[in-house]
């Protein structure tokens, strides 16, 4: 890119010099001032042409000018006005050179100005050099040369650019980049921008003669090594929903990468060049130049909206960077999902763009081969065409590739079959097989989609023992699977705007498979012990790798995704070569697959009528246990942390009830003769109790607390209630740590009272702690005793313990009324304004079916800091009871279930109460400030 004409700089020059005269102070002002204005204009030029062509390049291009010309009305002020050049019989050399992306002549508005400045090799020192008017002291080239820096650093410093820089001779250059490779891959973008043209291109020529000659092996092979560790860094996954846009997976930094490593080994200057080169067709070059003008028009929007260098797509860009880029709701999908499914489909394109340059840089020998002699991995293959099964395919280093270019045109259901032998042998596929694969997508039609045997190859892949979740994401990546399987095309690349999600729905439906691959061949035993029991019990294994795969394939509609899915998994079904048994089976867990996770989360599983109704519905163990498995894969997959300890708890807790329900073993006892075992049970627990003392203490309890609390709780609770008549304590707290289910409980012990379980959650949300459950039991002689769950917050346990002994301080400190929760919570709360990334319709549910003794409240919104506590400082309000309470967050959103009565606990059943209640509860929600909202309500 050319830098700033002559006479733009000759025109600063004469316009500062009739402005600020010879005063020095005021001619570098003058400068920055001037400079600014053009900088400015710059910005808002380059952003009102970005809104109207939406050409991200052209944008980058347009910056990066504007910096050229910036820095070259710098260097000729600085250069002619500031500090002369000495006089020409010691003329002193400098060059000002762009490296790294601004070498490339592209800058994104917050970008970094990476400059080098060339200085000329001291040699002899030369003393006595005048400026040209003959005035002022004798000064040297060093001198000289580092004054000139020295201002402009400054002038640019005071437009508020970041500058990269370093100030080098063409010796120190070479040396540099000879051990360090960001130094060599920041030269090998150089481009001239003012002074010495002799310097620079003295430093191309050593450069390629002394650094890149006979070097580019070693170059690849590091520089892959370095993208390996910046996406390790990132996040391995290109599928993730809060995307780097420059250094993640399929982002800017793999298209330089990629760049970047065939100018080092085909020495092109242009990336028109590698054409003519042989790397890339014309289709291909055509979809790199989309790839990088797309992903430019992104970032550059990104810097604009911000106004700073933000990289990662979050999720409160997302939305305005949608409506800049002109995208719009459609099809049941919003303008964001729409955006960001684009932007997923170029992630990928990228992708497919690397594996042609890595296969192009093999074959150069300019990547390092997986075997040593690429002629005796030919001869082996060779020998083992029988051992392959087919013909049409050869190994070559260990990899599986096409015996020649047509073996899809022959026989299209070669596309699936190269898939199917990769699973069966355990062999990568060569990049070129898989690049032939996506040129040969046309070739899918309807009839290679019914074909018996291709549906046959297909579901050995997916229910393999070996690694379906990897062959079936090659599948996805040349877009075969997406051919083969129209249903799941349509949800390839889709993101979901929520903060629940981590991925794409694809990538968790892949992930979802490689959960359920794991548990069935027993590597996820320790973390999913029950999953792993039943798994080789359930006779429909096939139908249940085919409801993993399909559960979420209905995503992006405008219907219901679980009945949707169940649709489509009819559809497959029979097409796969399920039978009719197995296939009503899939479409039964796919419509489903939401249920169990649902119930065991929100609803009390200890009450009968839960139990009842989830076991009416599963009606059998071997659905039972399908469910369970696929509940488990589910949350697994959708995202690092989601699933913990204590969700397989409560799954199976359910699990185990549905089972007793399901055999008829609540039929078997009593509820009176299941109590009497429960206080038998416990009374073997405590030999130091007399059996007075027991009798008053099991006589405390009513009916549900015997029959919902288990054994170690139980004992934790006698001692609890037993230290408190002790020491004659009002309120008593203990906390425990849970590593396994990854929580931490807190259980306290006080006359209850209405705002007693909003003082709990109010202590807990000061301390920022995350509930998610609660188990309330009042004994018969008001004694309230209540188990909050929380997440936790630190690996180590101590540190852990001394968190839940804060809140419980802080419960004892509210209670005797030495501090008010409602300031500690309201000093938690975030300072920010009311504009909201994400919109989440409230709902509140009053349902009296769910229970045989309690009204049932399921409230769902947008989350926020202390929402449990203004919950349940609106139901104390509200003269309600509460028995128990479930909590579950899926990201932004809140599903707060609270099992209820009125003071004489008696159901909810007048409809003007009811009604009262859910004006109440949407109030909340209204207002950001919680105080404000409570205070709202009657």
């Amino acid at each position: 890119m050319a830098r700033a004409p002559a006479d733009s700089v000759q025109a600063a020059i004469t316009t500062l010099q009739a402005n600020c005269g010879s005063d020095a102070n005021a001619l570098r002002s003058g400068l920055v001032t001037y400079l600014k204005l053009i900088h400015e204009r710059g910005l808002a030029h380059a952003e009102e042409r970005l809104l109207a062509e939406r050409d991200g390049l052209a944008c980058a291009h347009r910056l990066s000018a504007t910096m050229d010309k910036i820095i070259s009305i710098a260097f000729g002020v600085v250069t002619q006005l500031l500090h002369p050049q000495p006089e020409a019989t010691g003329t002193a050399t400098l060059a000002i050179v762009a490296v790294g992306g601004y070498g490339r002549g592209t800058l994104a508005p917050g970008s970094d100005v990476d400059i080098l400045f060339m200085m000329g090799s001291p040699g002899k020192p030369k003393s006595g050099l005048r400026s040209r008017n003959g005035q002022g002291p004798a000064v040297s080239q060093t001198a000289w040369s580092e004054r000139v820096v020295e201002t402009l650093l400054y002038v640019l410093w005071d437009l508020k650019l970041k500058v990269g820089h370093a100030t080098r001779t063409v010796d120190e250059s070479i040396r540099e980049a000879t051990n360090d490779l960001t130094i060599r891959t920041a030269i090998l973008e150089a481009r001239h921008l003012v002074g010495d043209k002799g310097l620079f291109d003295e430093l191309v020529t050593r450069f390629d003669k002394d650094i890149v000659s006979g070097t580019a092996p070693a170059f690849v092979e590091a520089k892959l090594a370095e993208r390996d560790a910046r996406l390790h860094r990132a996040g391995t996954s290109r599928y993730v929903v809060e995307p780097n846009v420059k250094d993640g997976k399929g982002g800017l930094r793999d298209l330089n990468t990629l760049f970047w490593i065939a100018k080092y080994t085909y020495r092109v200057r242009d990336a028109k060049e590698l054409v003519t080169a042989g790397l890339f067709t014309q289709d291909e070059f055509a979809l790199f130049q989309r790839c990088e003008s797309f992903l430019w028009r992104v970032r550059c929007h990104m810097h604009f909206v911000t106004g700073r260098a933000e990289e990662r797509l979050s999720f409160d860009l997302q939305p305005p960077i949608a409506l800049r880029n002109g995208y719009i709701a459609h099809g049941g999908l919003s303008a964001v999902e729409r955006f960001m499914k684009r932007y997923f489909l170029t992630a990928k394109d990228v992708g497919d763009l690397t594996a042609i340059v890595c296969a192009a840089l093999e074959a150069r020998h300019a990547k390092p081969r997986p075997v040593l002699d690429r002629f005796v991995s030919r001869l082996r293959s060779r020998r083992n065409y029988r051992t392959l099964e087919s013909r049409d395919f050869i190994l070559d280093n260990n990899r599986i590739t096409v015996a020649s270019n047509e073996v899809f045109k022959r026989d299209p259901v070669n596309l699936i079959r190269l898939y199917w032998l990769a699973d069966r042998h355990s062999y990568a596929i060569h990049p070129d097989a898989s690049r032939l694969a996506t040129r040969s997508l046309a070739l899918i039609d309807r009839s290679v989609r019914n074909d018996t045997e291709a549906n046959q190859l297909f579901l050995d892949v997916l229910t393999s023992h070996n690694a379906p979740e990897v062959v079936l994401r090659r599948m996805n990546e040349s877009g075969v699977l997406g051919r083969f399987i129209p249903e799941f095309g349509r949800i390839v690349a889709l993101m979901q705007f929520n903060m629940y999600h981590h991925y794409t729905v694809d990538e968790h439906l892949l992930r979802a498979v490689g959960v359920l691959a794991d548990i069935d061949a027993g590597r996820s035993d320790a973390e999913h012990p029950l999953s792993g029991e039943i798994i080789g019990t359930i006779q429909n294994r096939r139908a249940l790798y085919v409801a993993v795969f399909l559960h979420d394939v209905a995503k992006g509609r405008q219907s219901d995704h679980s009945t949707g899915g169940a649709r489509v998994a009819r559809k497959l079904g029979p097409r796969f070569g399920l039978t009719p048994a197995e296939t009503e089976t899939a479409a039964w867990l796919v419509d489903n697959h939401l249920l169990m996770s649902m119930v065991a989360q929100s609803r009390d599983i200890n009450d009968p009528s839960t139990i009842r109704s989830f076991a009416g519905t599963v009606q059998t163990m071997e659905r039972l246990k399908l469910l369970l498995v696929l509940t488990v894969c589910d949350i697994k997959a959708v995202g690092p942390g989601v699933w913990n300890g204590w969700k397989g708890e409560l799954l199976r807790s359910l699990y185990y009830e549905t089972q007793i329900a399901l055999t008829g073993g609540h039929v078997s006892a009593s509820r009176n003769e299941r109590v009497s075992a429960a206080q038998a049970e416990l009374r073997q627990a405590l030999p130091d109790w007399t059996g007075a003392e027991f009798a008053a203490y099991a006589a405390r309890h009513y009916a549900p607390y015997w029959l919902k609390v288990d054994i170690a709780r139980k004992i934790q609770h006698a001692r609890l209630i037993r230290r408190a008549e002790e020491t004659g304590e009002t309120t008593v707290t203990t906390v425990e740590t849970d590593g396994f289910r990854g929580v931490t409980e807190l259980v306290a012990a006080a006359p209850d009272h209405p705002r007693l379980l909003a003082i709990l959650t109010g202590a807990c949300a000061a301390a920022g702690g995350n509930i998610v459950d609660a188990q309330i039991f009042t004994t018969t002689d008001g004694l309230a005793l209540d188990t909050l769950v929380i997440s936790r917050a630190f690996d180590r346990d101590d540190d852990e313990l001394r968190r839940g002994e804060r809140i419980a301080q802080a419960i004892k400190r509210a209670l005797t009324g030495e501090v008010r929760i409602a300031d500690l919570v309201a000093s938690r709360r975030p300072k920010k304004d009311r504009s909201r990334t994400f919109h989440v319709p409230t709902e509140v549910i009053v349902d009296n079916s769910l229970s045989d003794r309690h009204t049932v409240l399921e409230i769902s919104g947008l989350d926020r800091p202390g929402l449990l506590y203004d919950l349940t400082t609106v139901l104390s309000q509200l003269n309600l009871n509460i028995a128990s309470a479930h909590i579950a967050t899926y990201g932004e959103k809140v599903v707060d279930v609270f099992y209820v009565t009125d003071l004489t606990g008696a159901k909810i059943d007048n409809t003007n109460r009811q009604a009262a209640i859910r004006r109440a509860i949407e109030r909340i929600f209204l207002d950001d400030d919680g105080d404000d909202a409570i205070s709202k309500t009657g």
